[in-house]
Protein backbone atom coordinates (compact mmCIF):
# COMPACT_ATOMS: atom_id res chain seq x y z
CA UNK A 1 0.00 0.00 0.00
CA UNK A 2 0.68 3.30 -0.68
CA UNK A 3 -0.58 5.51 2.05
CA UNK A 4 -2.69 8.55 1.95
CA UNK A 5 -5.31 10.35 2.81
CA UNK A 6 -6.36 11.93 -0.53
CA UNK A 7 -5.21 9.23 -2.87
CA UNK A 8 -4.46 5.44 -1.45
CA UNK A 9 -2.70 3.12 -3.54
CA UNK A 10 -3.68 -0.55 -2.81
CA UNK A 11 -1.97 -3.15 -5.06
CA UNK A 12 -2.01 -7.10 -5.36
CA UNK A 13 0.54 -9.34 -6.44
CA UNK A 14 1.04 -13.18 -6.16
CA UNK A 15 4.71 -14.20 -6.65
CA UNK A 16 5.84 -18.33 -6.89
CA UNK A 17 9.03 -19.45 -5.56
CA UNK A 18 10.83 -18.30 -8.81
CA UNK A 19 10.28 -14.78 -7.88
CA UNK A 20 7.41 -14.42 -10.54
CA UNK A 21 5.28 -12.38 -10.18
CA UNK A 22 1.38 -11.86 -11.32
CA UNK A 23 -0.93 -9.23 -11.54
CA UNK A 24 -3.93 -9.86 -9.11
CA UNK A 25 -4.87 -6.69 -8.43
CA UNK A 26 -4.41 -2.90 -8.60
CA UNK A 27 -6.38 0.67 -7.80
CA UNK A 28 -6.67 3.81 -5.81
CA UNK A 29 -9.11 5.13 -3.50
CA UNK A 30 -9.57 8.84 -3.31
CA UNK A 31 -11.57 10.92 -0.99
CA UNK A 32 -12.13 14.43 -0.95
CA UNK A 33 -10.29 17.41 0.96
CA UNK A 34 -12.89 18.84 1.95
CA UNK A 35 -14.17 15.57 3.51
CA UNK A 36 -14.02 15.11 7.37
CA UNK A 37 -10.90 13.06 8.57
CA UNK A 38 -12.72 10.52 10.25
CA UNK A 39 -15.11 9.98 7.03
CA UNK A 40 -12.34 9.99 4.78
CA UNK A 41 -10.17 7.14 7.58
CA UNK A 42 -13.28 4.91 7.05
CA UNK A 43 -13.58 4.98 3.11
CA UNK A 44 -10.14 3.29 2.84
CA UNK A 45 -10.83 1.40 5.62
CA UNK A 46 -13.59 -0.07 4.31
CA UNK A 47 -11.82 -0.91 0.46
CA UNK A 48 -8.72 -2.31 2.47
CA UNK A 49 -11.37 -4.28 4.12
CA UNK A 50 -13.15 -5.40 0.77
CA UNK A 51 -9.39 -6.14 -0.70
CA UNK A 52 -8.59 -8.52 1.97
CA UNK A 53 -12.21 -10.03 2.01
CA UNK A 54 -12.07 -10.42 -1.52
CA UNK A 55 -8.08 -11.74 -2.28
CA UNK A 56 -7.28 -12.94 0.83
CA UNK A 57 -3.53 -11.81 1.01
CA UNK A 58 -0.58 -13.40 3.34
CA UNK A 59 0.89 -10.15 4.46
CA UNK A 60 -0.16 -6.71 4.00
CA UNK A 61 3.09 -4.30 3.10
CA UNK A 62 2.86 -0.23 3.31
CA UNK A 63 5.48 2.48 2.88
CA UNK A 64 6.65 3.67 6.42
CA UNK A 65 6.58 7.01 7.14
CA UNK A 66 9.59 9.20 7.11
CA UNK A 67 10.35 12.85 7.75
CA UNK A 68 9.23 15.35 5.71
CA UNK A 69 8.29 18.89 6.01
CA UNK A 70 4.65 18.95 5.52
CA UNK A 71 3.99 17.83 9.04
CA UNK A 72 -0.09 18.30 7.67
CA UNK A 73 0.84 15.36 4.91
CA UNK A 74 2.69 13.06 7.75
CA UNK A 75 -0.36 12.83 9.67
CA UNK A 76 -2.26 11.64 7.42
CA UNK A 77 -0.38 9.30 6.52
CA UNK A 78 0.45 7.92 9.99
CA UNK A 79 -3.45 7.55 10.16
CA UNK A 80 -3.80 5.52 6.61
CA UNK A 81 -0.43 3.21 8.12
CA UNK A 82 -2.42 2.60 11.63
CA UNK A 83 -5.79 1.63 9.55
CA UNK A 84 -3.32 -0.85 7.59
CA UNK A 85 -2.14 -2.23 10.86
CA UNK A 86 -5.46 -3.17 12.68
CA UNK A 87 -6.72 -4.52 9.14
CA UNK A 88 -3.77 -6.83 9.10
CA UNK A 89 -4.37 -7.62 13.00
CA UNK A 90 -7.87 -8.31 12.49
CA UNK A 91 -7.57 -10.74 9.86
CA UNK A 92 -4.64 -12.33 11.26
CA UNK A 93 -2.18 -11.77 8.75
CA UNK A 94 1.68 -9.83 9.28
CA UNK A 95 1.79 -6.34 8.24
CA UNK A 96 5.15 -5.20 6.73
CA UNK A 97 6.63 -1.63 6.72
CA UNK A 98 9.21 -0.99 3.93
CA UNK A 99 10.70 2.74 3.03
CA UNK A 100 10.45 4.28 -0.46
CA UNK A 101 13.89 4.03 -0.97
CA UNK A 102 13.77 0.04 -0.10
CA UNK A 103 10.85 -0.37 -2.38
CA UNK A 104 12.23 1.65 -5.31
CA UNK A 105 15.65 -0.50 -5.17
CA UNK A 106 13.46 -3.94 -5.15
CA UNK A 107 11.88 -2.72 -8.47
CA UNK A 108 14.69 -0.40 -10.01
CA UNK A 109 18.08 -1.31 -8.12
CA UNK A 110 18.54 2.32 -7.23
CA UNK A 111 16.78 3.47 -3.97
CA UNK A 112 16.51 7.06 -5.55
CA UNK A 113 14.79 6.01 -8.97
CA UNK A 114 12.05 8.86 -10.02
CA UNK A 115 8.33 7.92 -10.12
CA UNK A 116 8.63 7.27 -13.81
CA UNK A 117 11.13 4.79 -13.76
CA UNK A 118 8.97 2.92 -10.78
CA UNK A 119 5.81 2.88 -12.93
CA UNK A 120 8.19 1.65 -15.84
CA UNK A 121 9.90 -1.12 -14.04
CA UNK A 122 6.58 -2.47 -12.48
CA UNK A 123 5.39 -2.64 -15.49
CA UNK A 124 8.41 -4.14 -16.73
CA UNK A 125 8.27 -6.88 -14.17
CA UNK A 126 4.27 -7.36 -14.08
CA UNK A 127 4.32 -7.61 -18.00
CA UNK A 128 1.88 -4.94 -18.22
CA UNK A 129 1.72 -2.80 -21.73
CA UNK A 130 1.55 0.00 -19.93
CA UNK A 131 3.16 1.62 -17.06
CA UNK A 132 0.02 2.10 -13.62
CA UNK A 133 -1.02 4.74 -13.16
CA UNK A 134 -1.54 6.78 -11.31
CA UNK A 135 2.20 7.15 -9.47
CA UNK A 136 0.14 5.63 -6.14
CA UNK A 137 -1.05 2.77 -7.73
CA UNK A 138 2.96 2.22 -9.43
CA UNK A 139 3.97 2.72 -5.63
CA UNK A 140 1.46 0.16 -3.97
CA UNK A 141 2.43 -2.30 -6.29
CA UNK A 142 6.69 -1.85 -5.84
CA UNK A 143 5.51 -2.04 -2.07
CA UNK A 144 3.70 -5.53 -2.82
CA UNK A 145 7.26 -6.95 -4.84
CA UNK A 146 9.73 -5.84 -2.26
CA UNK A 147 7.68 -7.31 0.52
CA UNK A 148 7.35 -10.42 -2.20
CA UNK A 149 10.87 -10.87 -3.13
CA UNK A 150 12.69 -9.80 0.36
CA UNK A 151 10.42 -12.46 1.88
CA UNK A 152 10.64 -14.83 -0.80
CA UNK A 153 7.76 -15.13 -1.99
CA UNK A 154 4.13 -14.69 -1.08
CA UNK A 155 4.66 -16.44 2.50
CA UNK A 156 2.44 -19.60 1.18
CA UNK A 157 4.75 -21.38 3.67
CA UNK A 158 4.86 -18.96 6.19
CA UNK A 159 8.47 -19.88 7.40
CA UNK A 160 9.69 -16.67 5.42
CA UNK A 161 11.61 -13.73 6.48
CA UNK A 162 10.35 -9.90 6.68
CA UNK A 163 11.66 -6.97 7.28
CA UNK A 164 10.32 -5.06 10.35
CA UNK A 165 9.43 -1.50 10.80
CA UNK A 166 12.41 -0.93 12.21
CA UNK A 167 14.81 -2.36 9.57
CA UNK A 168 15.60 -5.66 10.99
CA UNK A 169 15.04 -9.19 9.40
CA UNK A 170 12.87 -11.05 11.63
CA UNK A 171 10.85 -14.60 11.28
CA UNK A 172 7.61 -14.40 10.91
CA UNK A 173 5.35 -14.13 13.63
CA UNK A 174 2.42 -16.19 12.67
CA UNK A 175 0.84 -18.77 14.93
CA UNK A 176 0.60 -22.56 13.05
CA UNK A 177 -3.25 -21.77 12.19
CA UNK A 178 -2.27 -18.29 11.01
CA UNK A 179 0.22 -20.40 8.44
CA UNK A 180 -2.55 -22.81 7.13
CA UNK A 181 -4.49 -20.10 6.50
CA UNK A 182 -2.06 -18.17 4.38
CA UNK A 183 -1.14 -21.51 2.95
CA UNK A 184 -4.80 -22.11 1.86
CA UNK A 185 -5.64 -18.29 0.69
CA UNK A 186 -2.26 -19.19 -1.37
CA UNK A 187 -3.58 -22.20 -2.83
CA UNK A 188 -6.73 -20.89 -3.50
CA UNK A 189 -5.51 -18.22 -5.54
CA UNK A 190 -3.21 -20.30 -7.89
CA UNK A 191 -5.40 -22.65 -8.24
CA UNK A 192 -8.86 -20.51 -8.65
CA UNK A 193 -10.84 -22.41 -5.69
CA UNK A 194 -13.20 -21.18 -3.93
CA UNK A 195 -12.43 -18.46 -0.91
CA UNK A 196 -12.97 -20.84 2.33
CA UNK A 197 -14.59 -17.92 3.72
CA UNK A 198 -17.33 -17.73 1.11
CA UNK A 199 -17.60 -21.75 0.55
CA UNK A 200 -21.31 -22.87 1.68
Amino acid sequence: MDPGLTRCGLGCVDIDPRRRVRLVEVGVVRTPPAQSPELRILAIAEALDDWIARLGPSALSVERVFAQDNLRSVIGVAQVMGVVMLAGARAGIEVAQHTPSEAKAAVTGSGVAGKAQVQAMVARILGLAEPPKPADAADALAQAICHGWRGGGTGADGATEMVSAGGAVRASARTPAQRQWAAAQAAARRTGAVDPRHAG
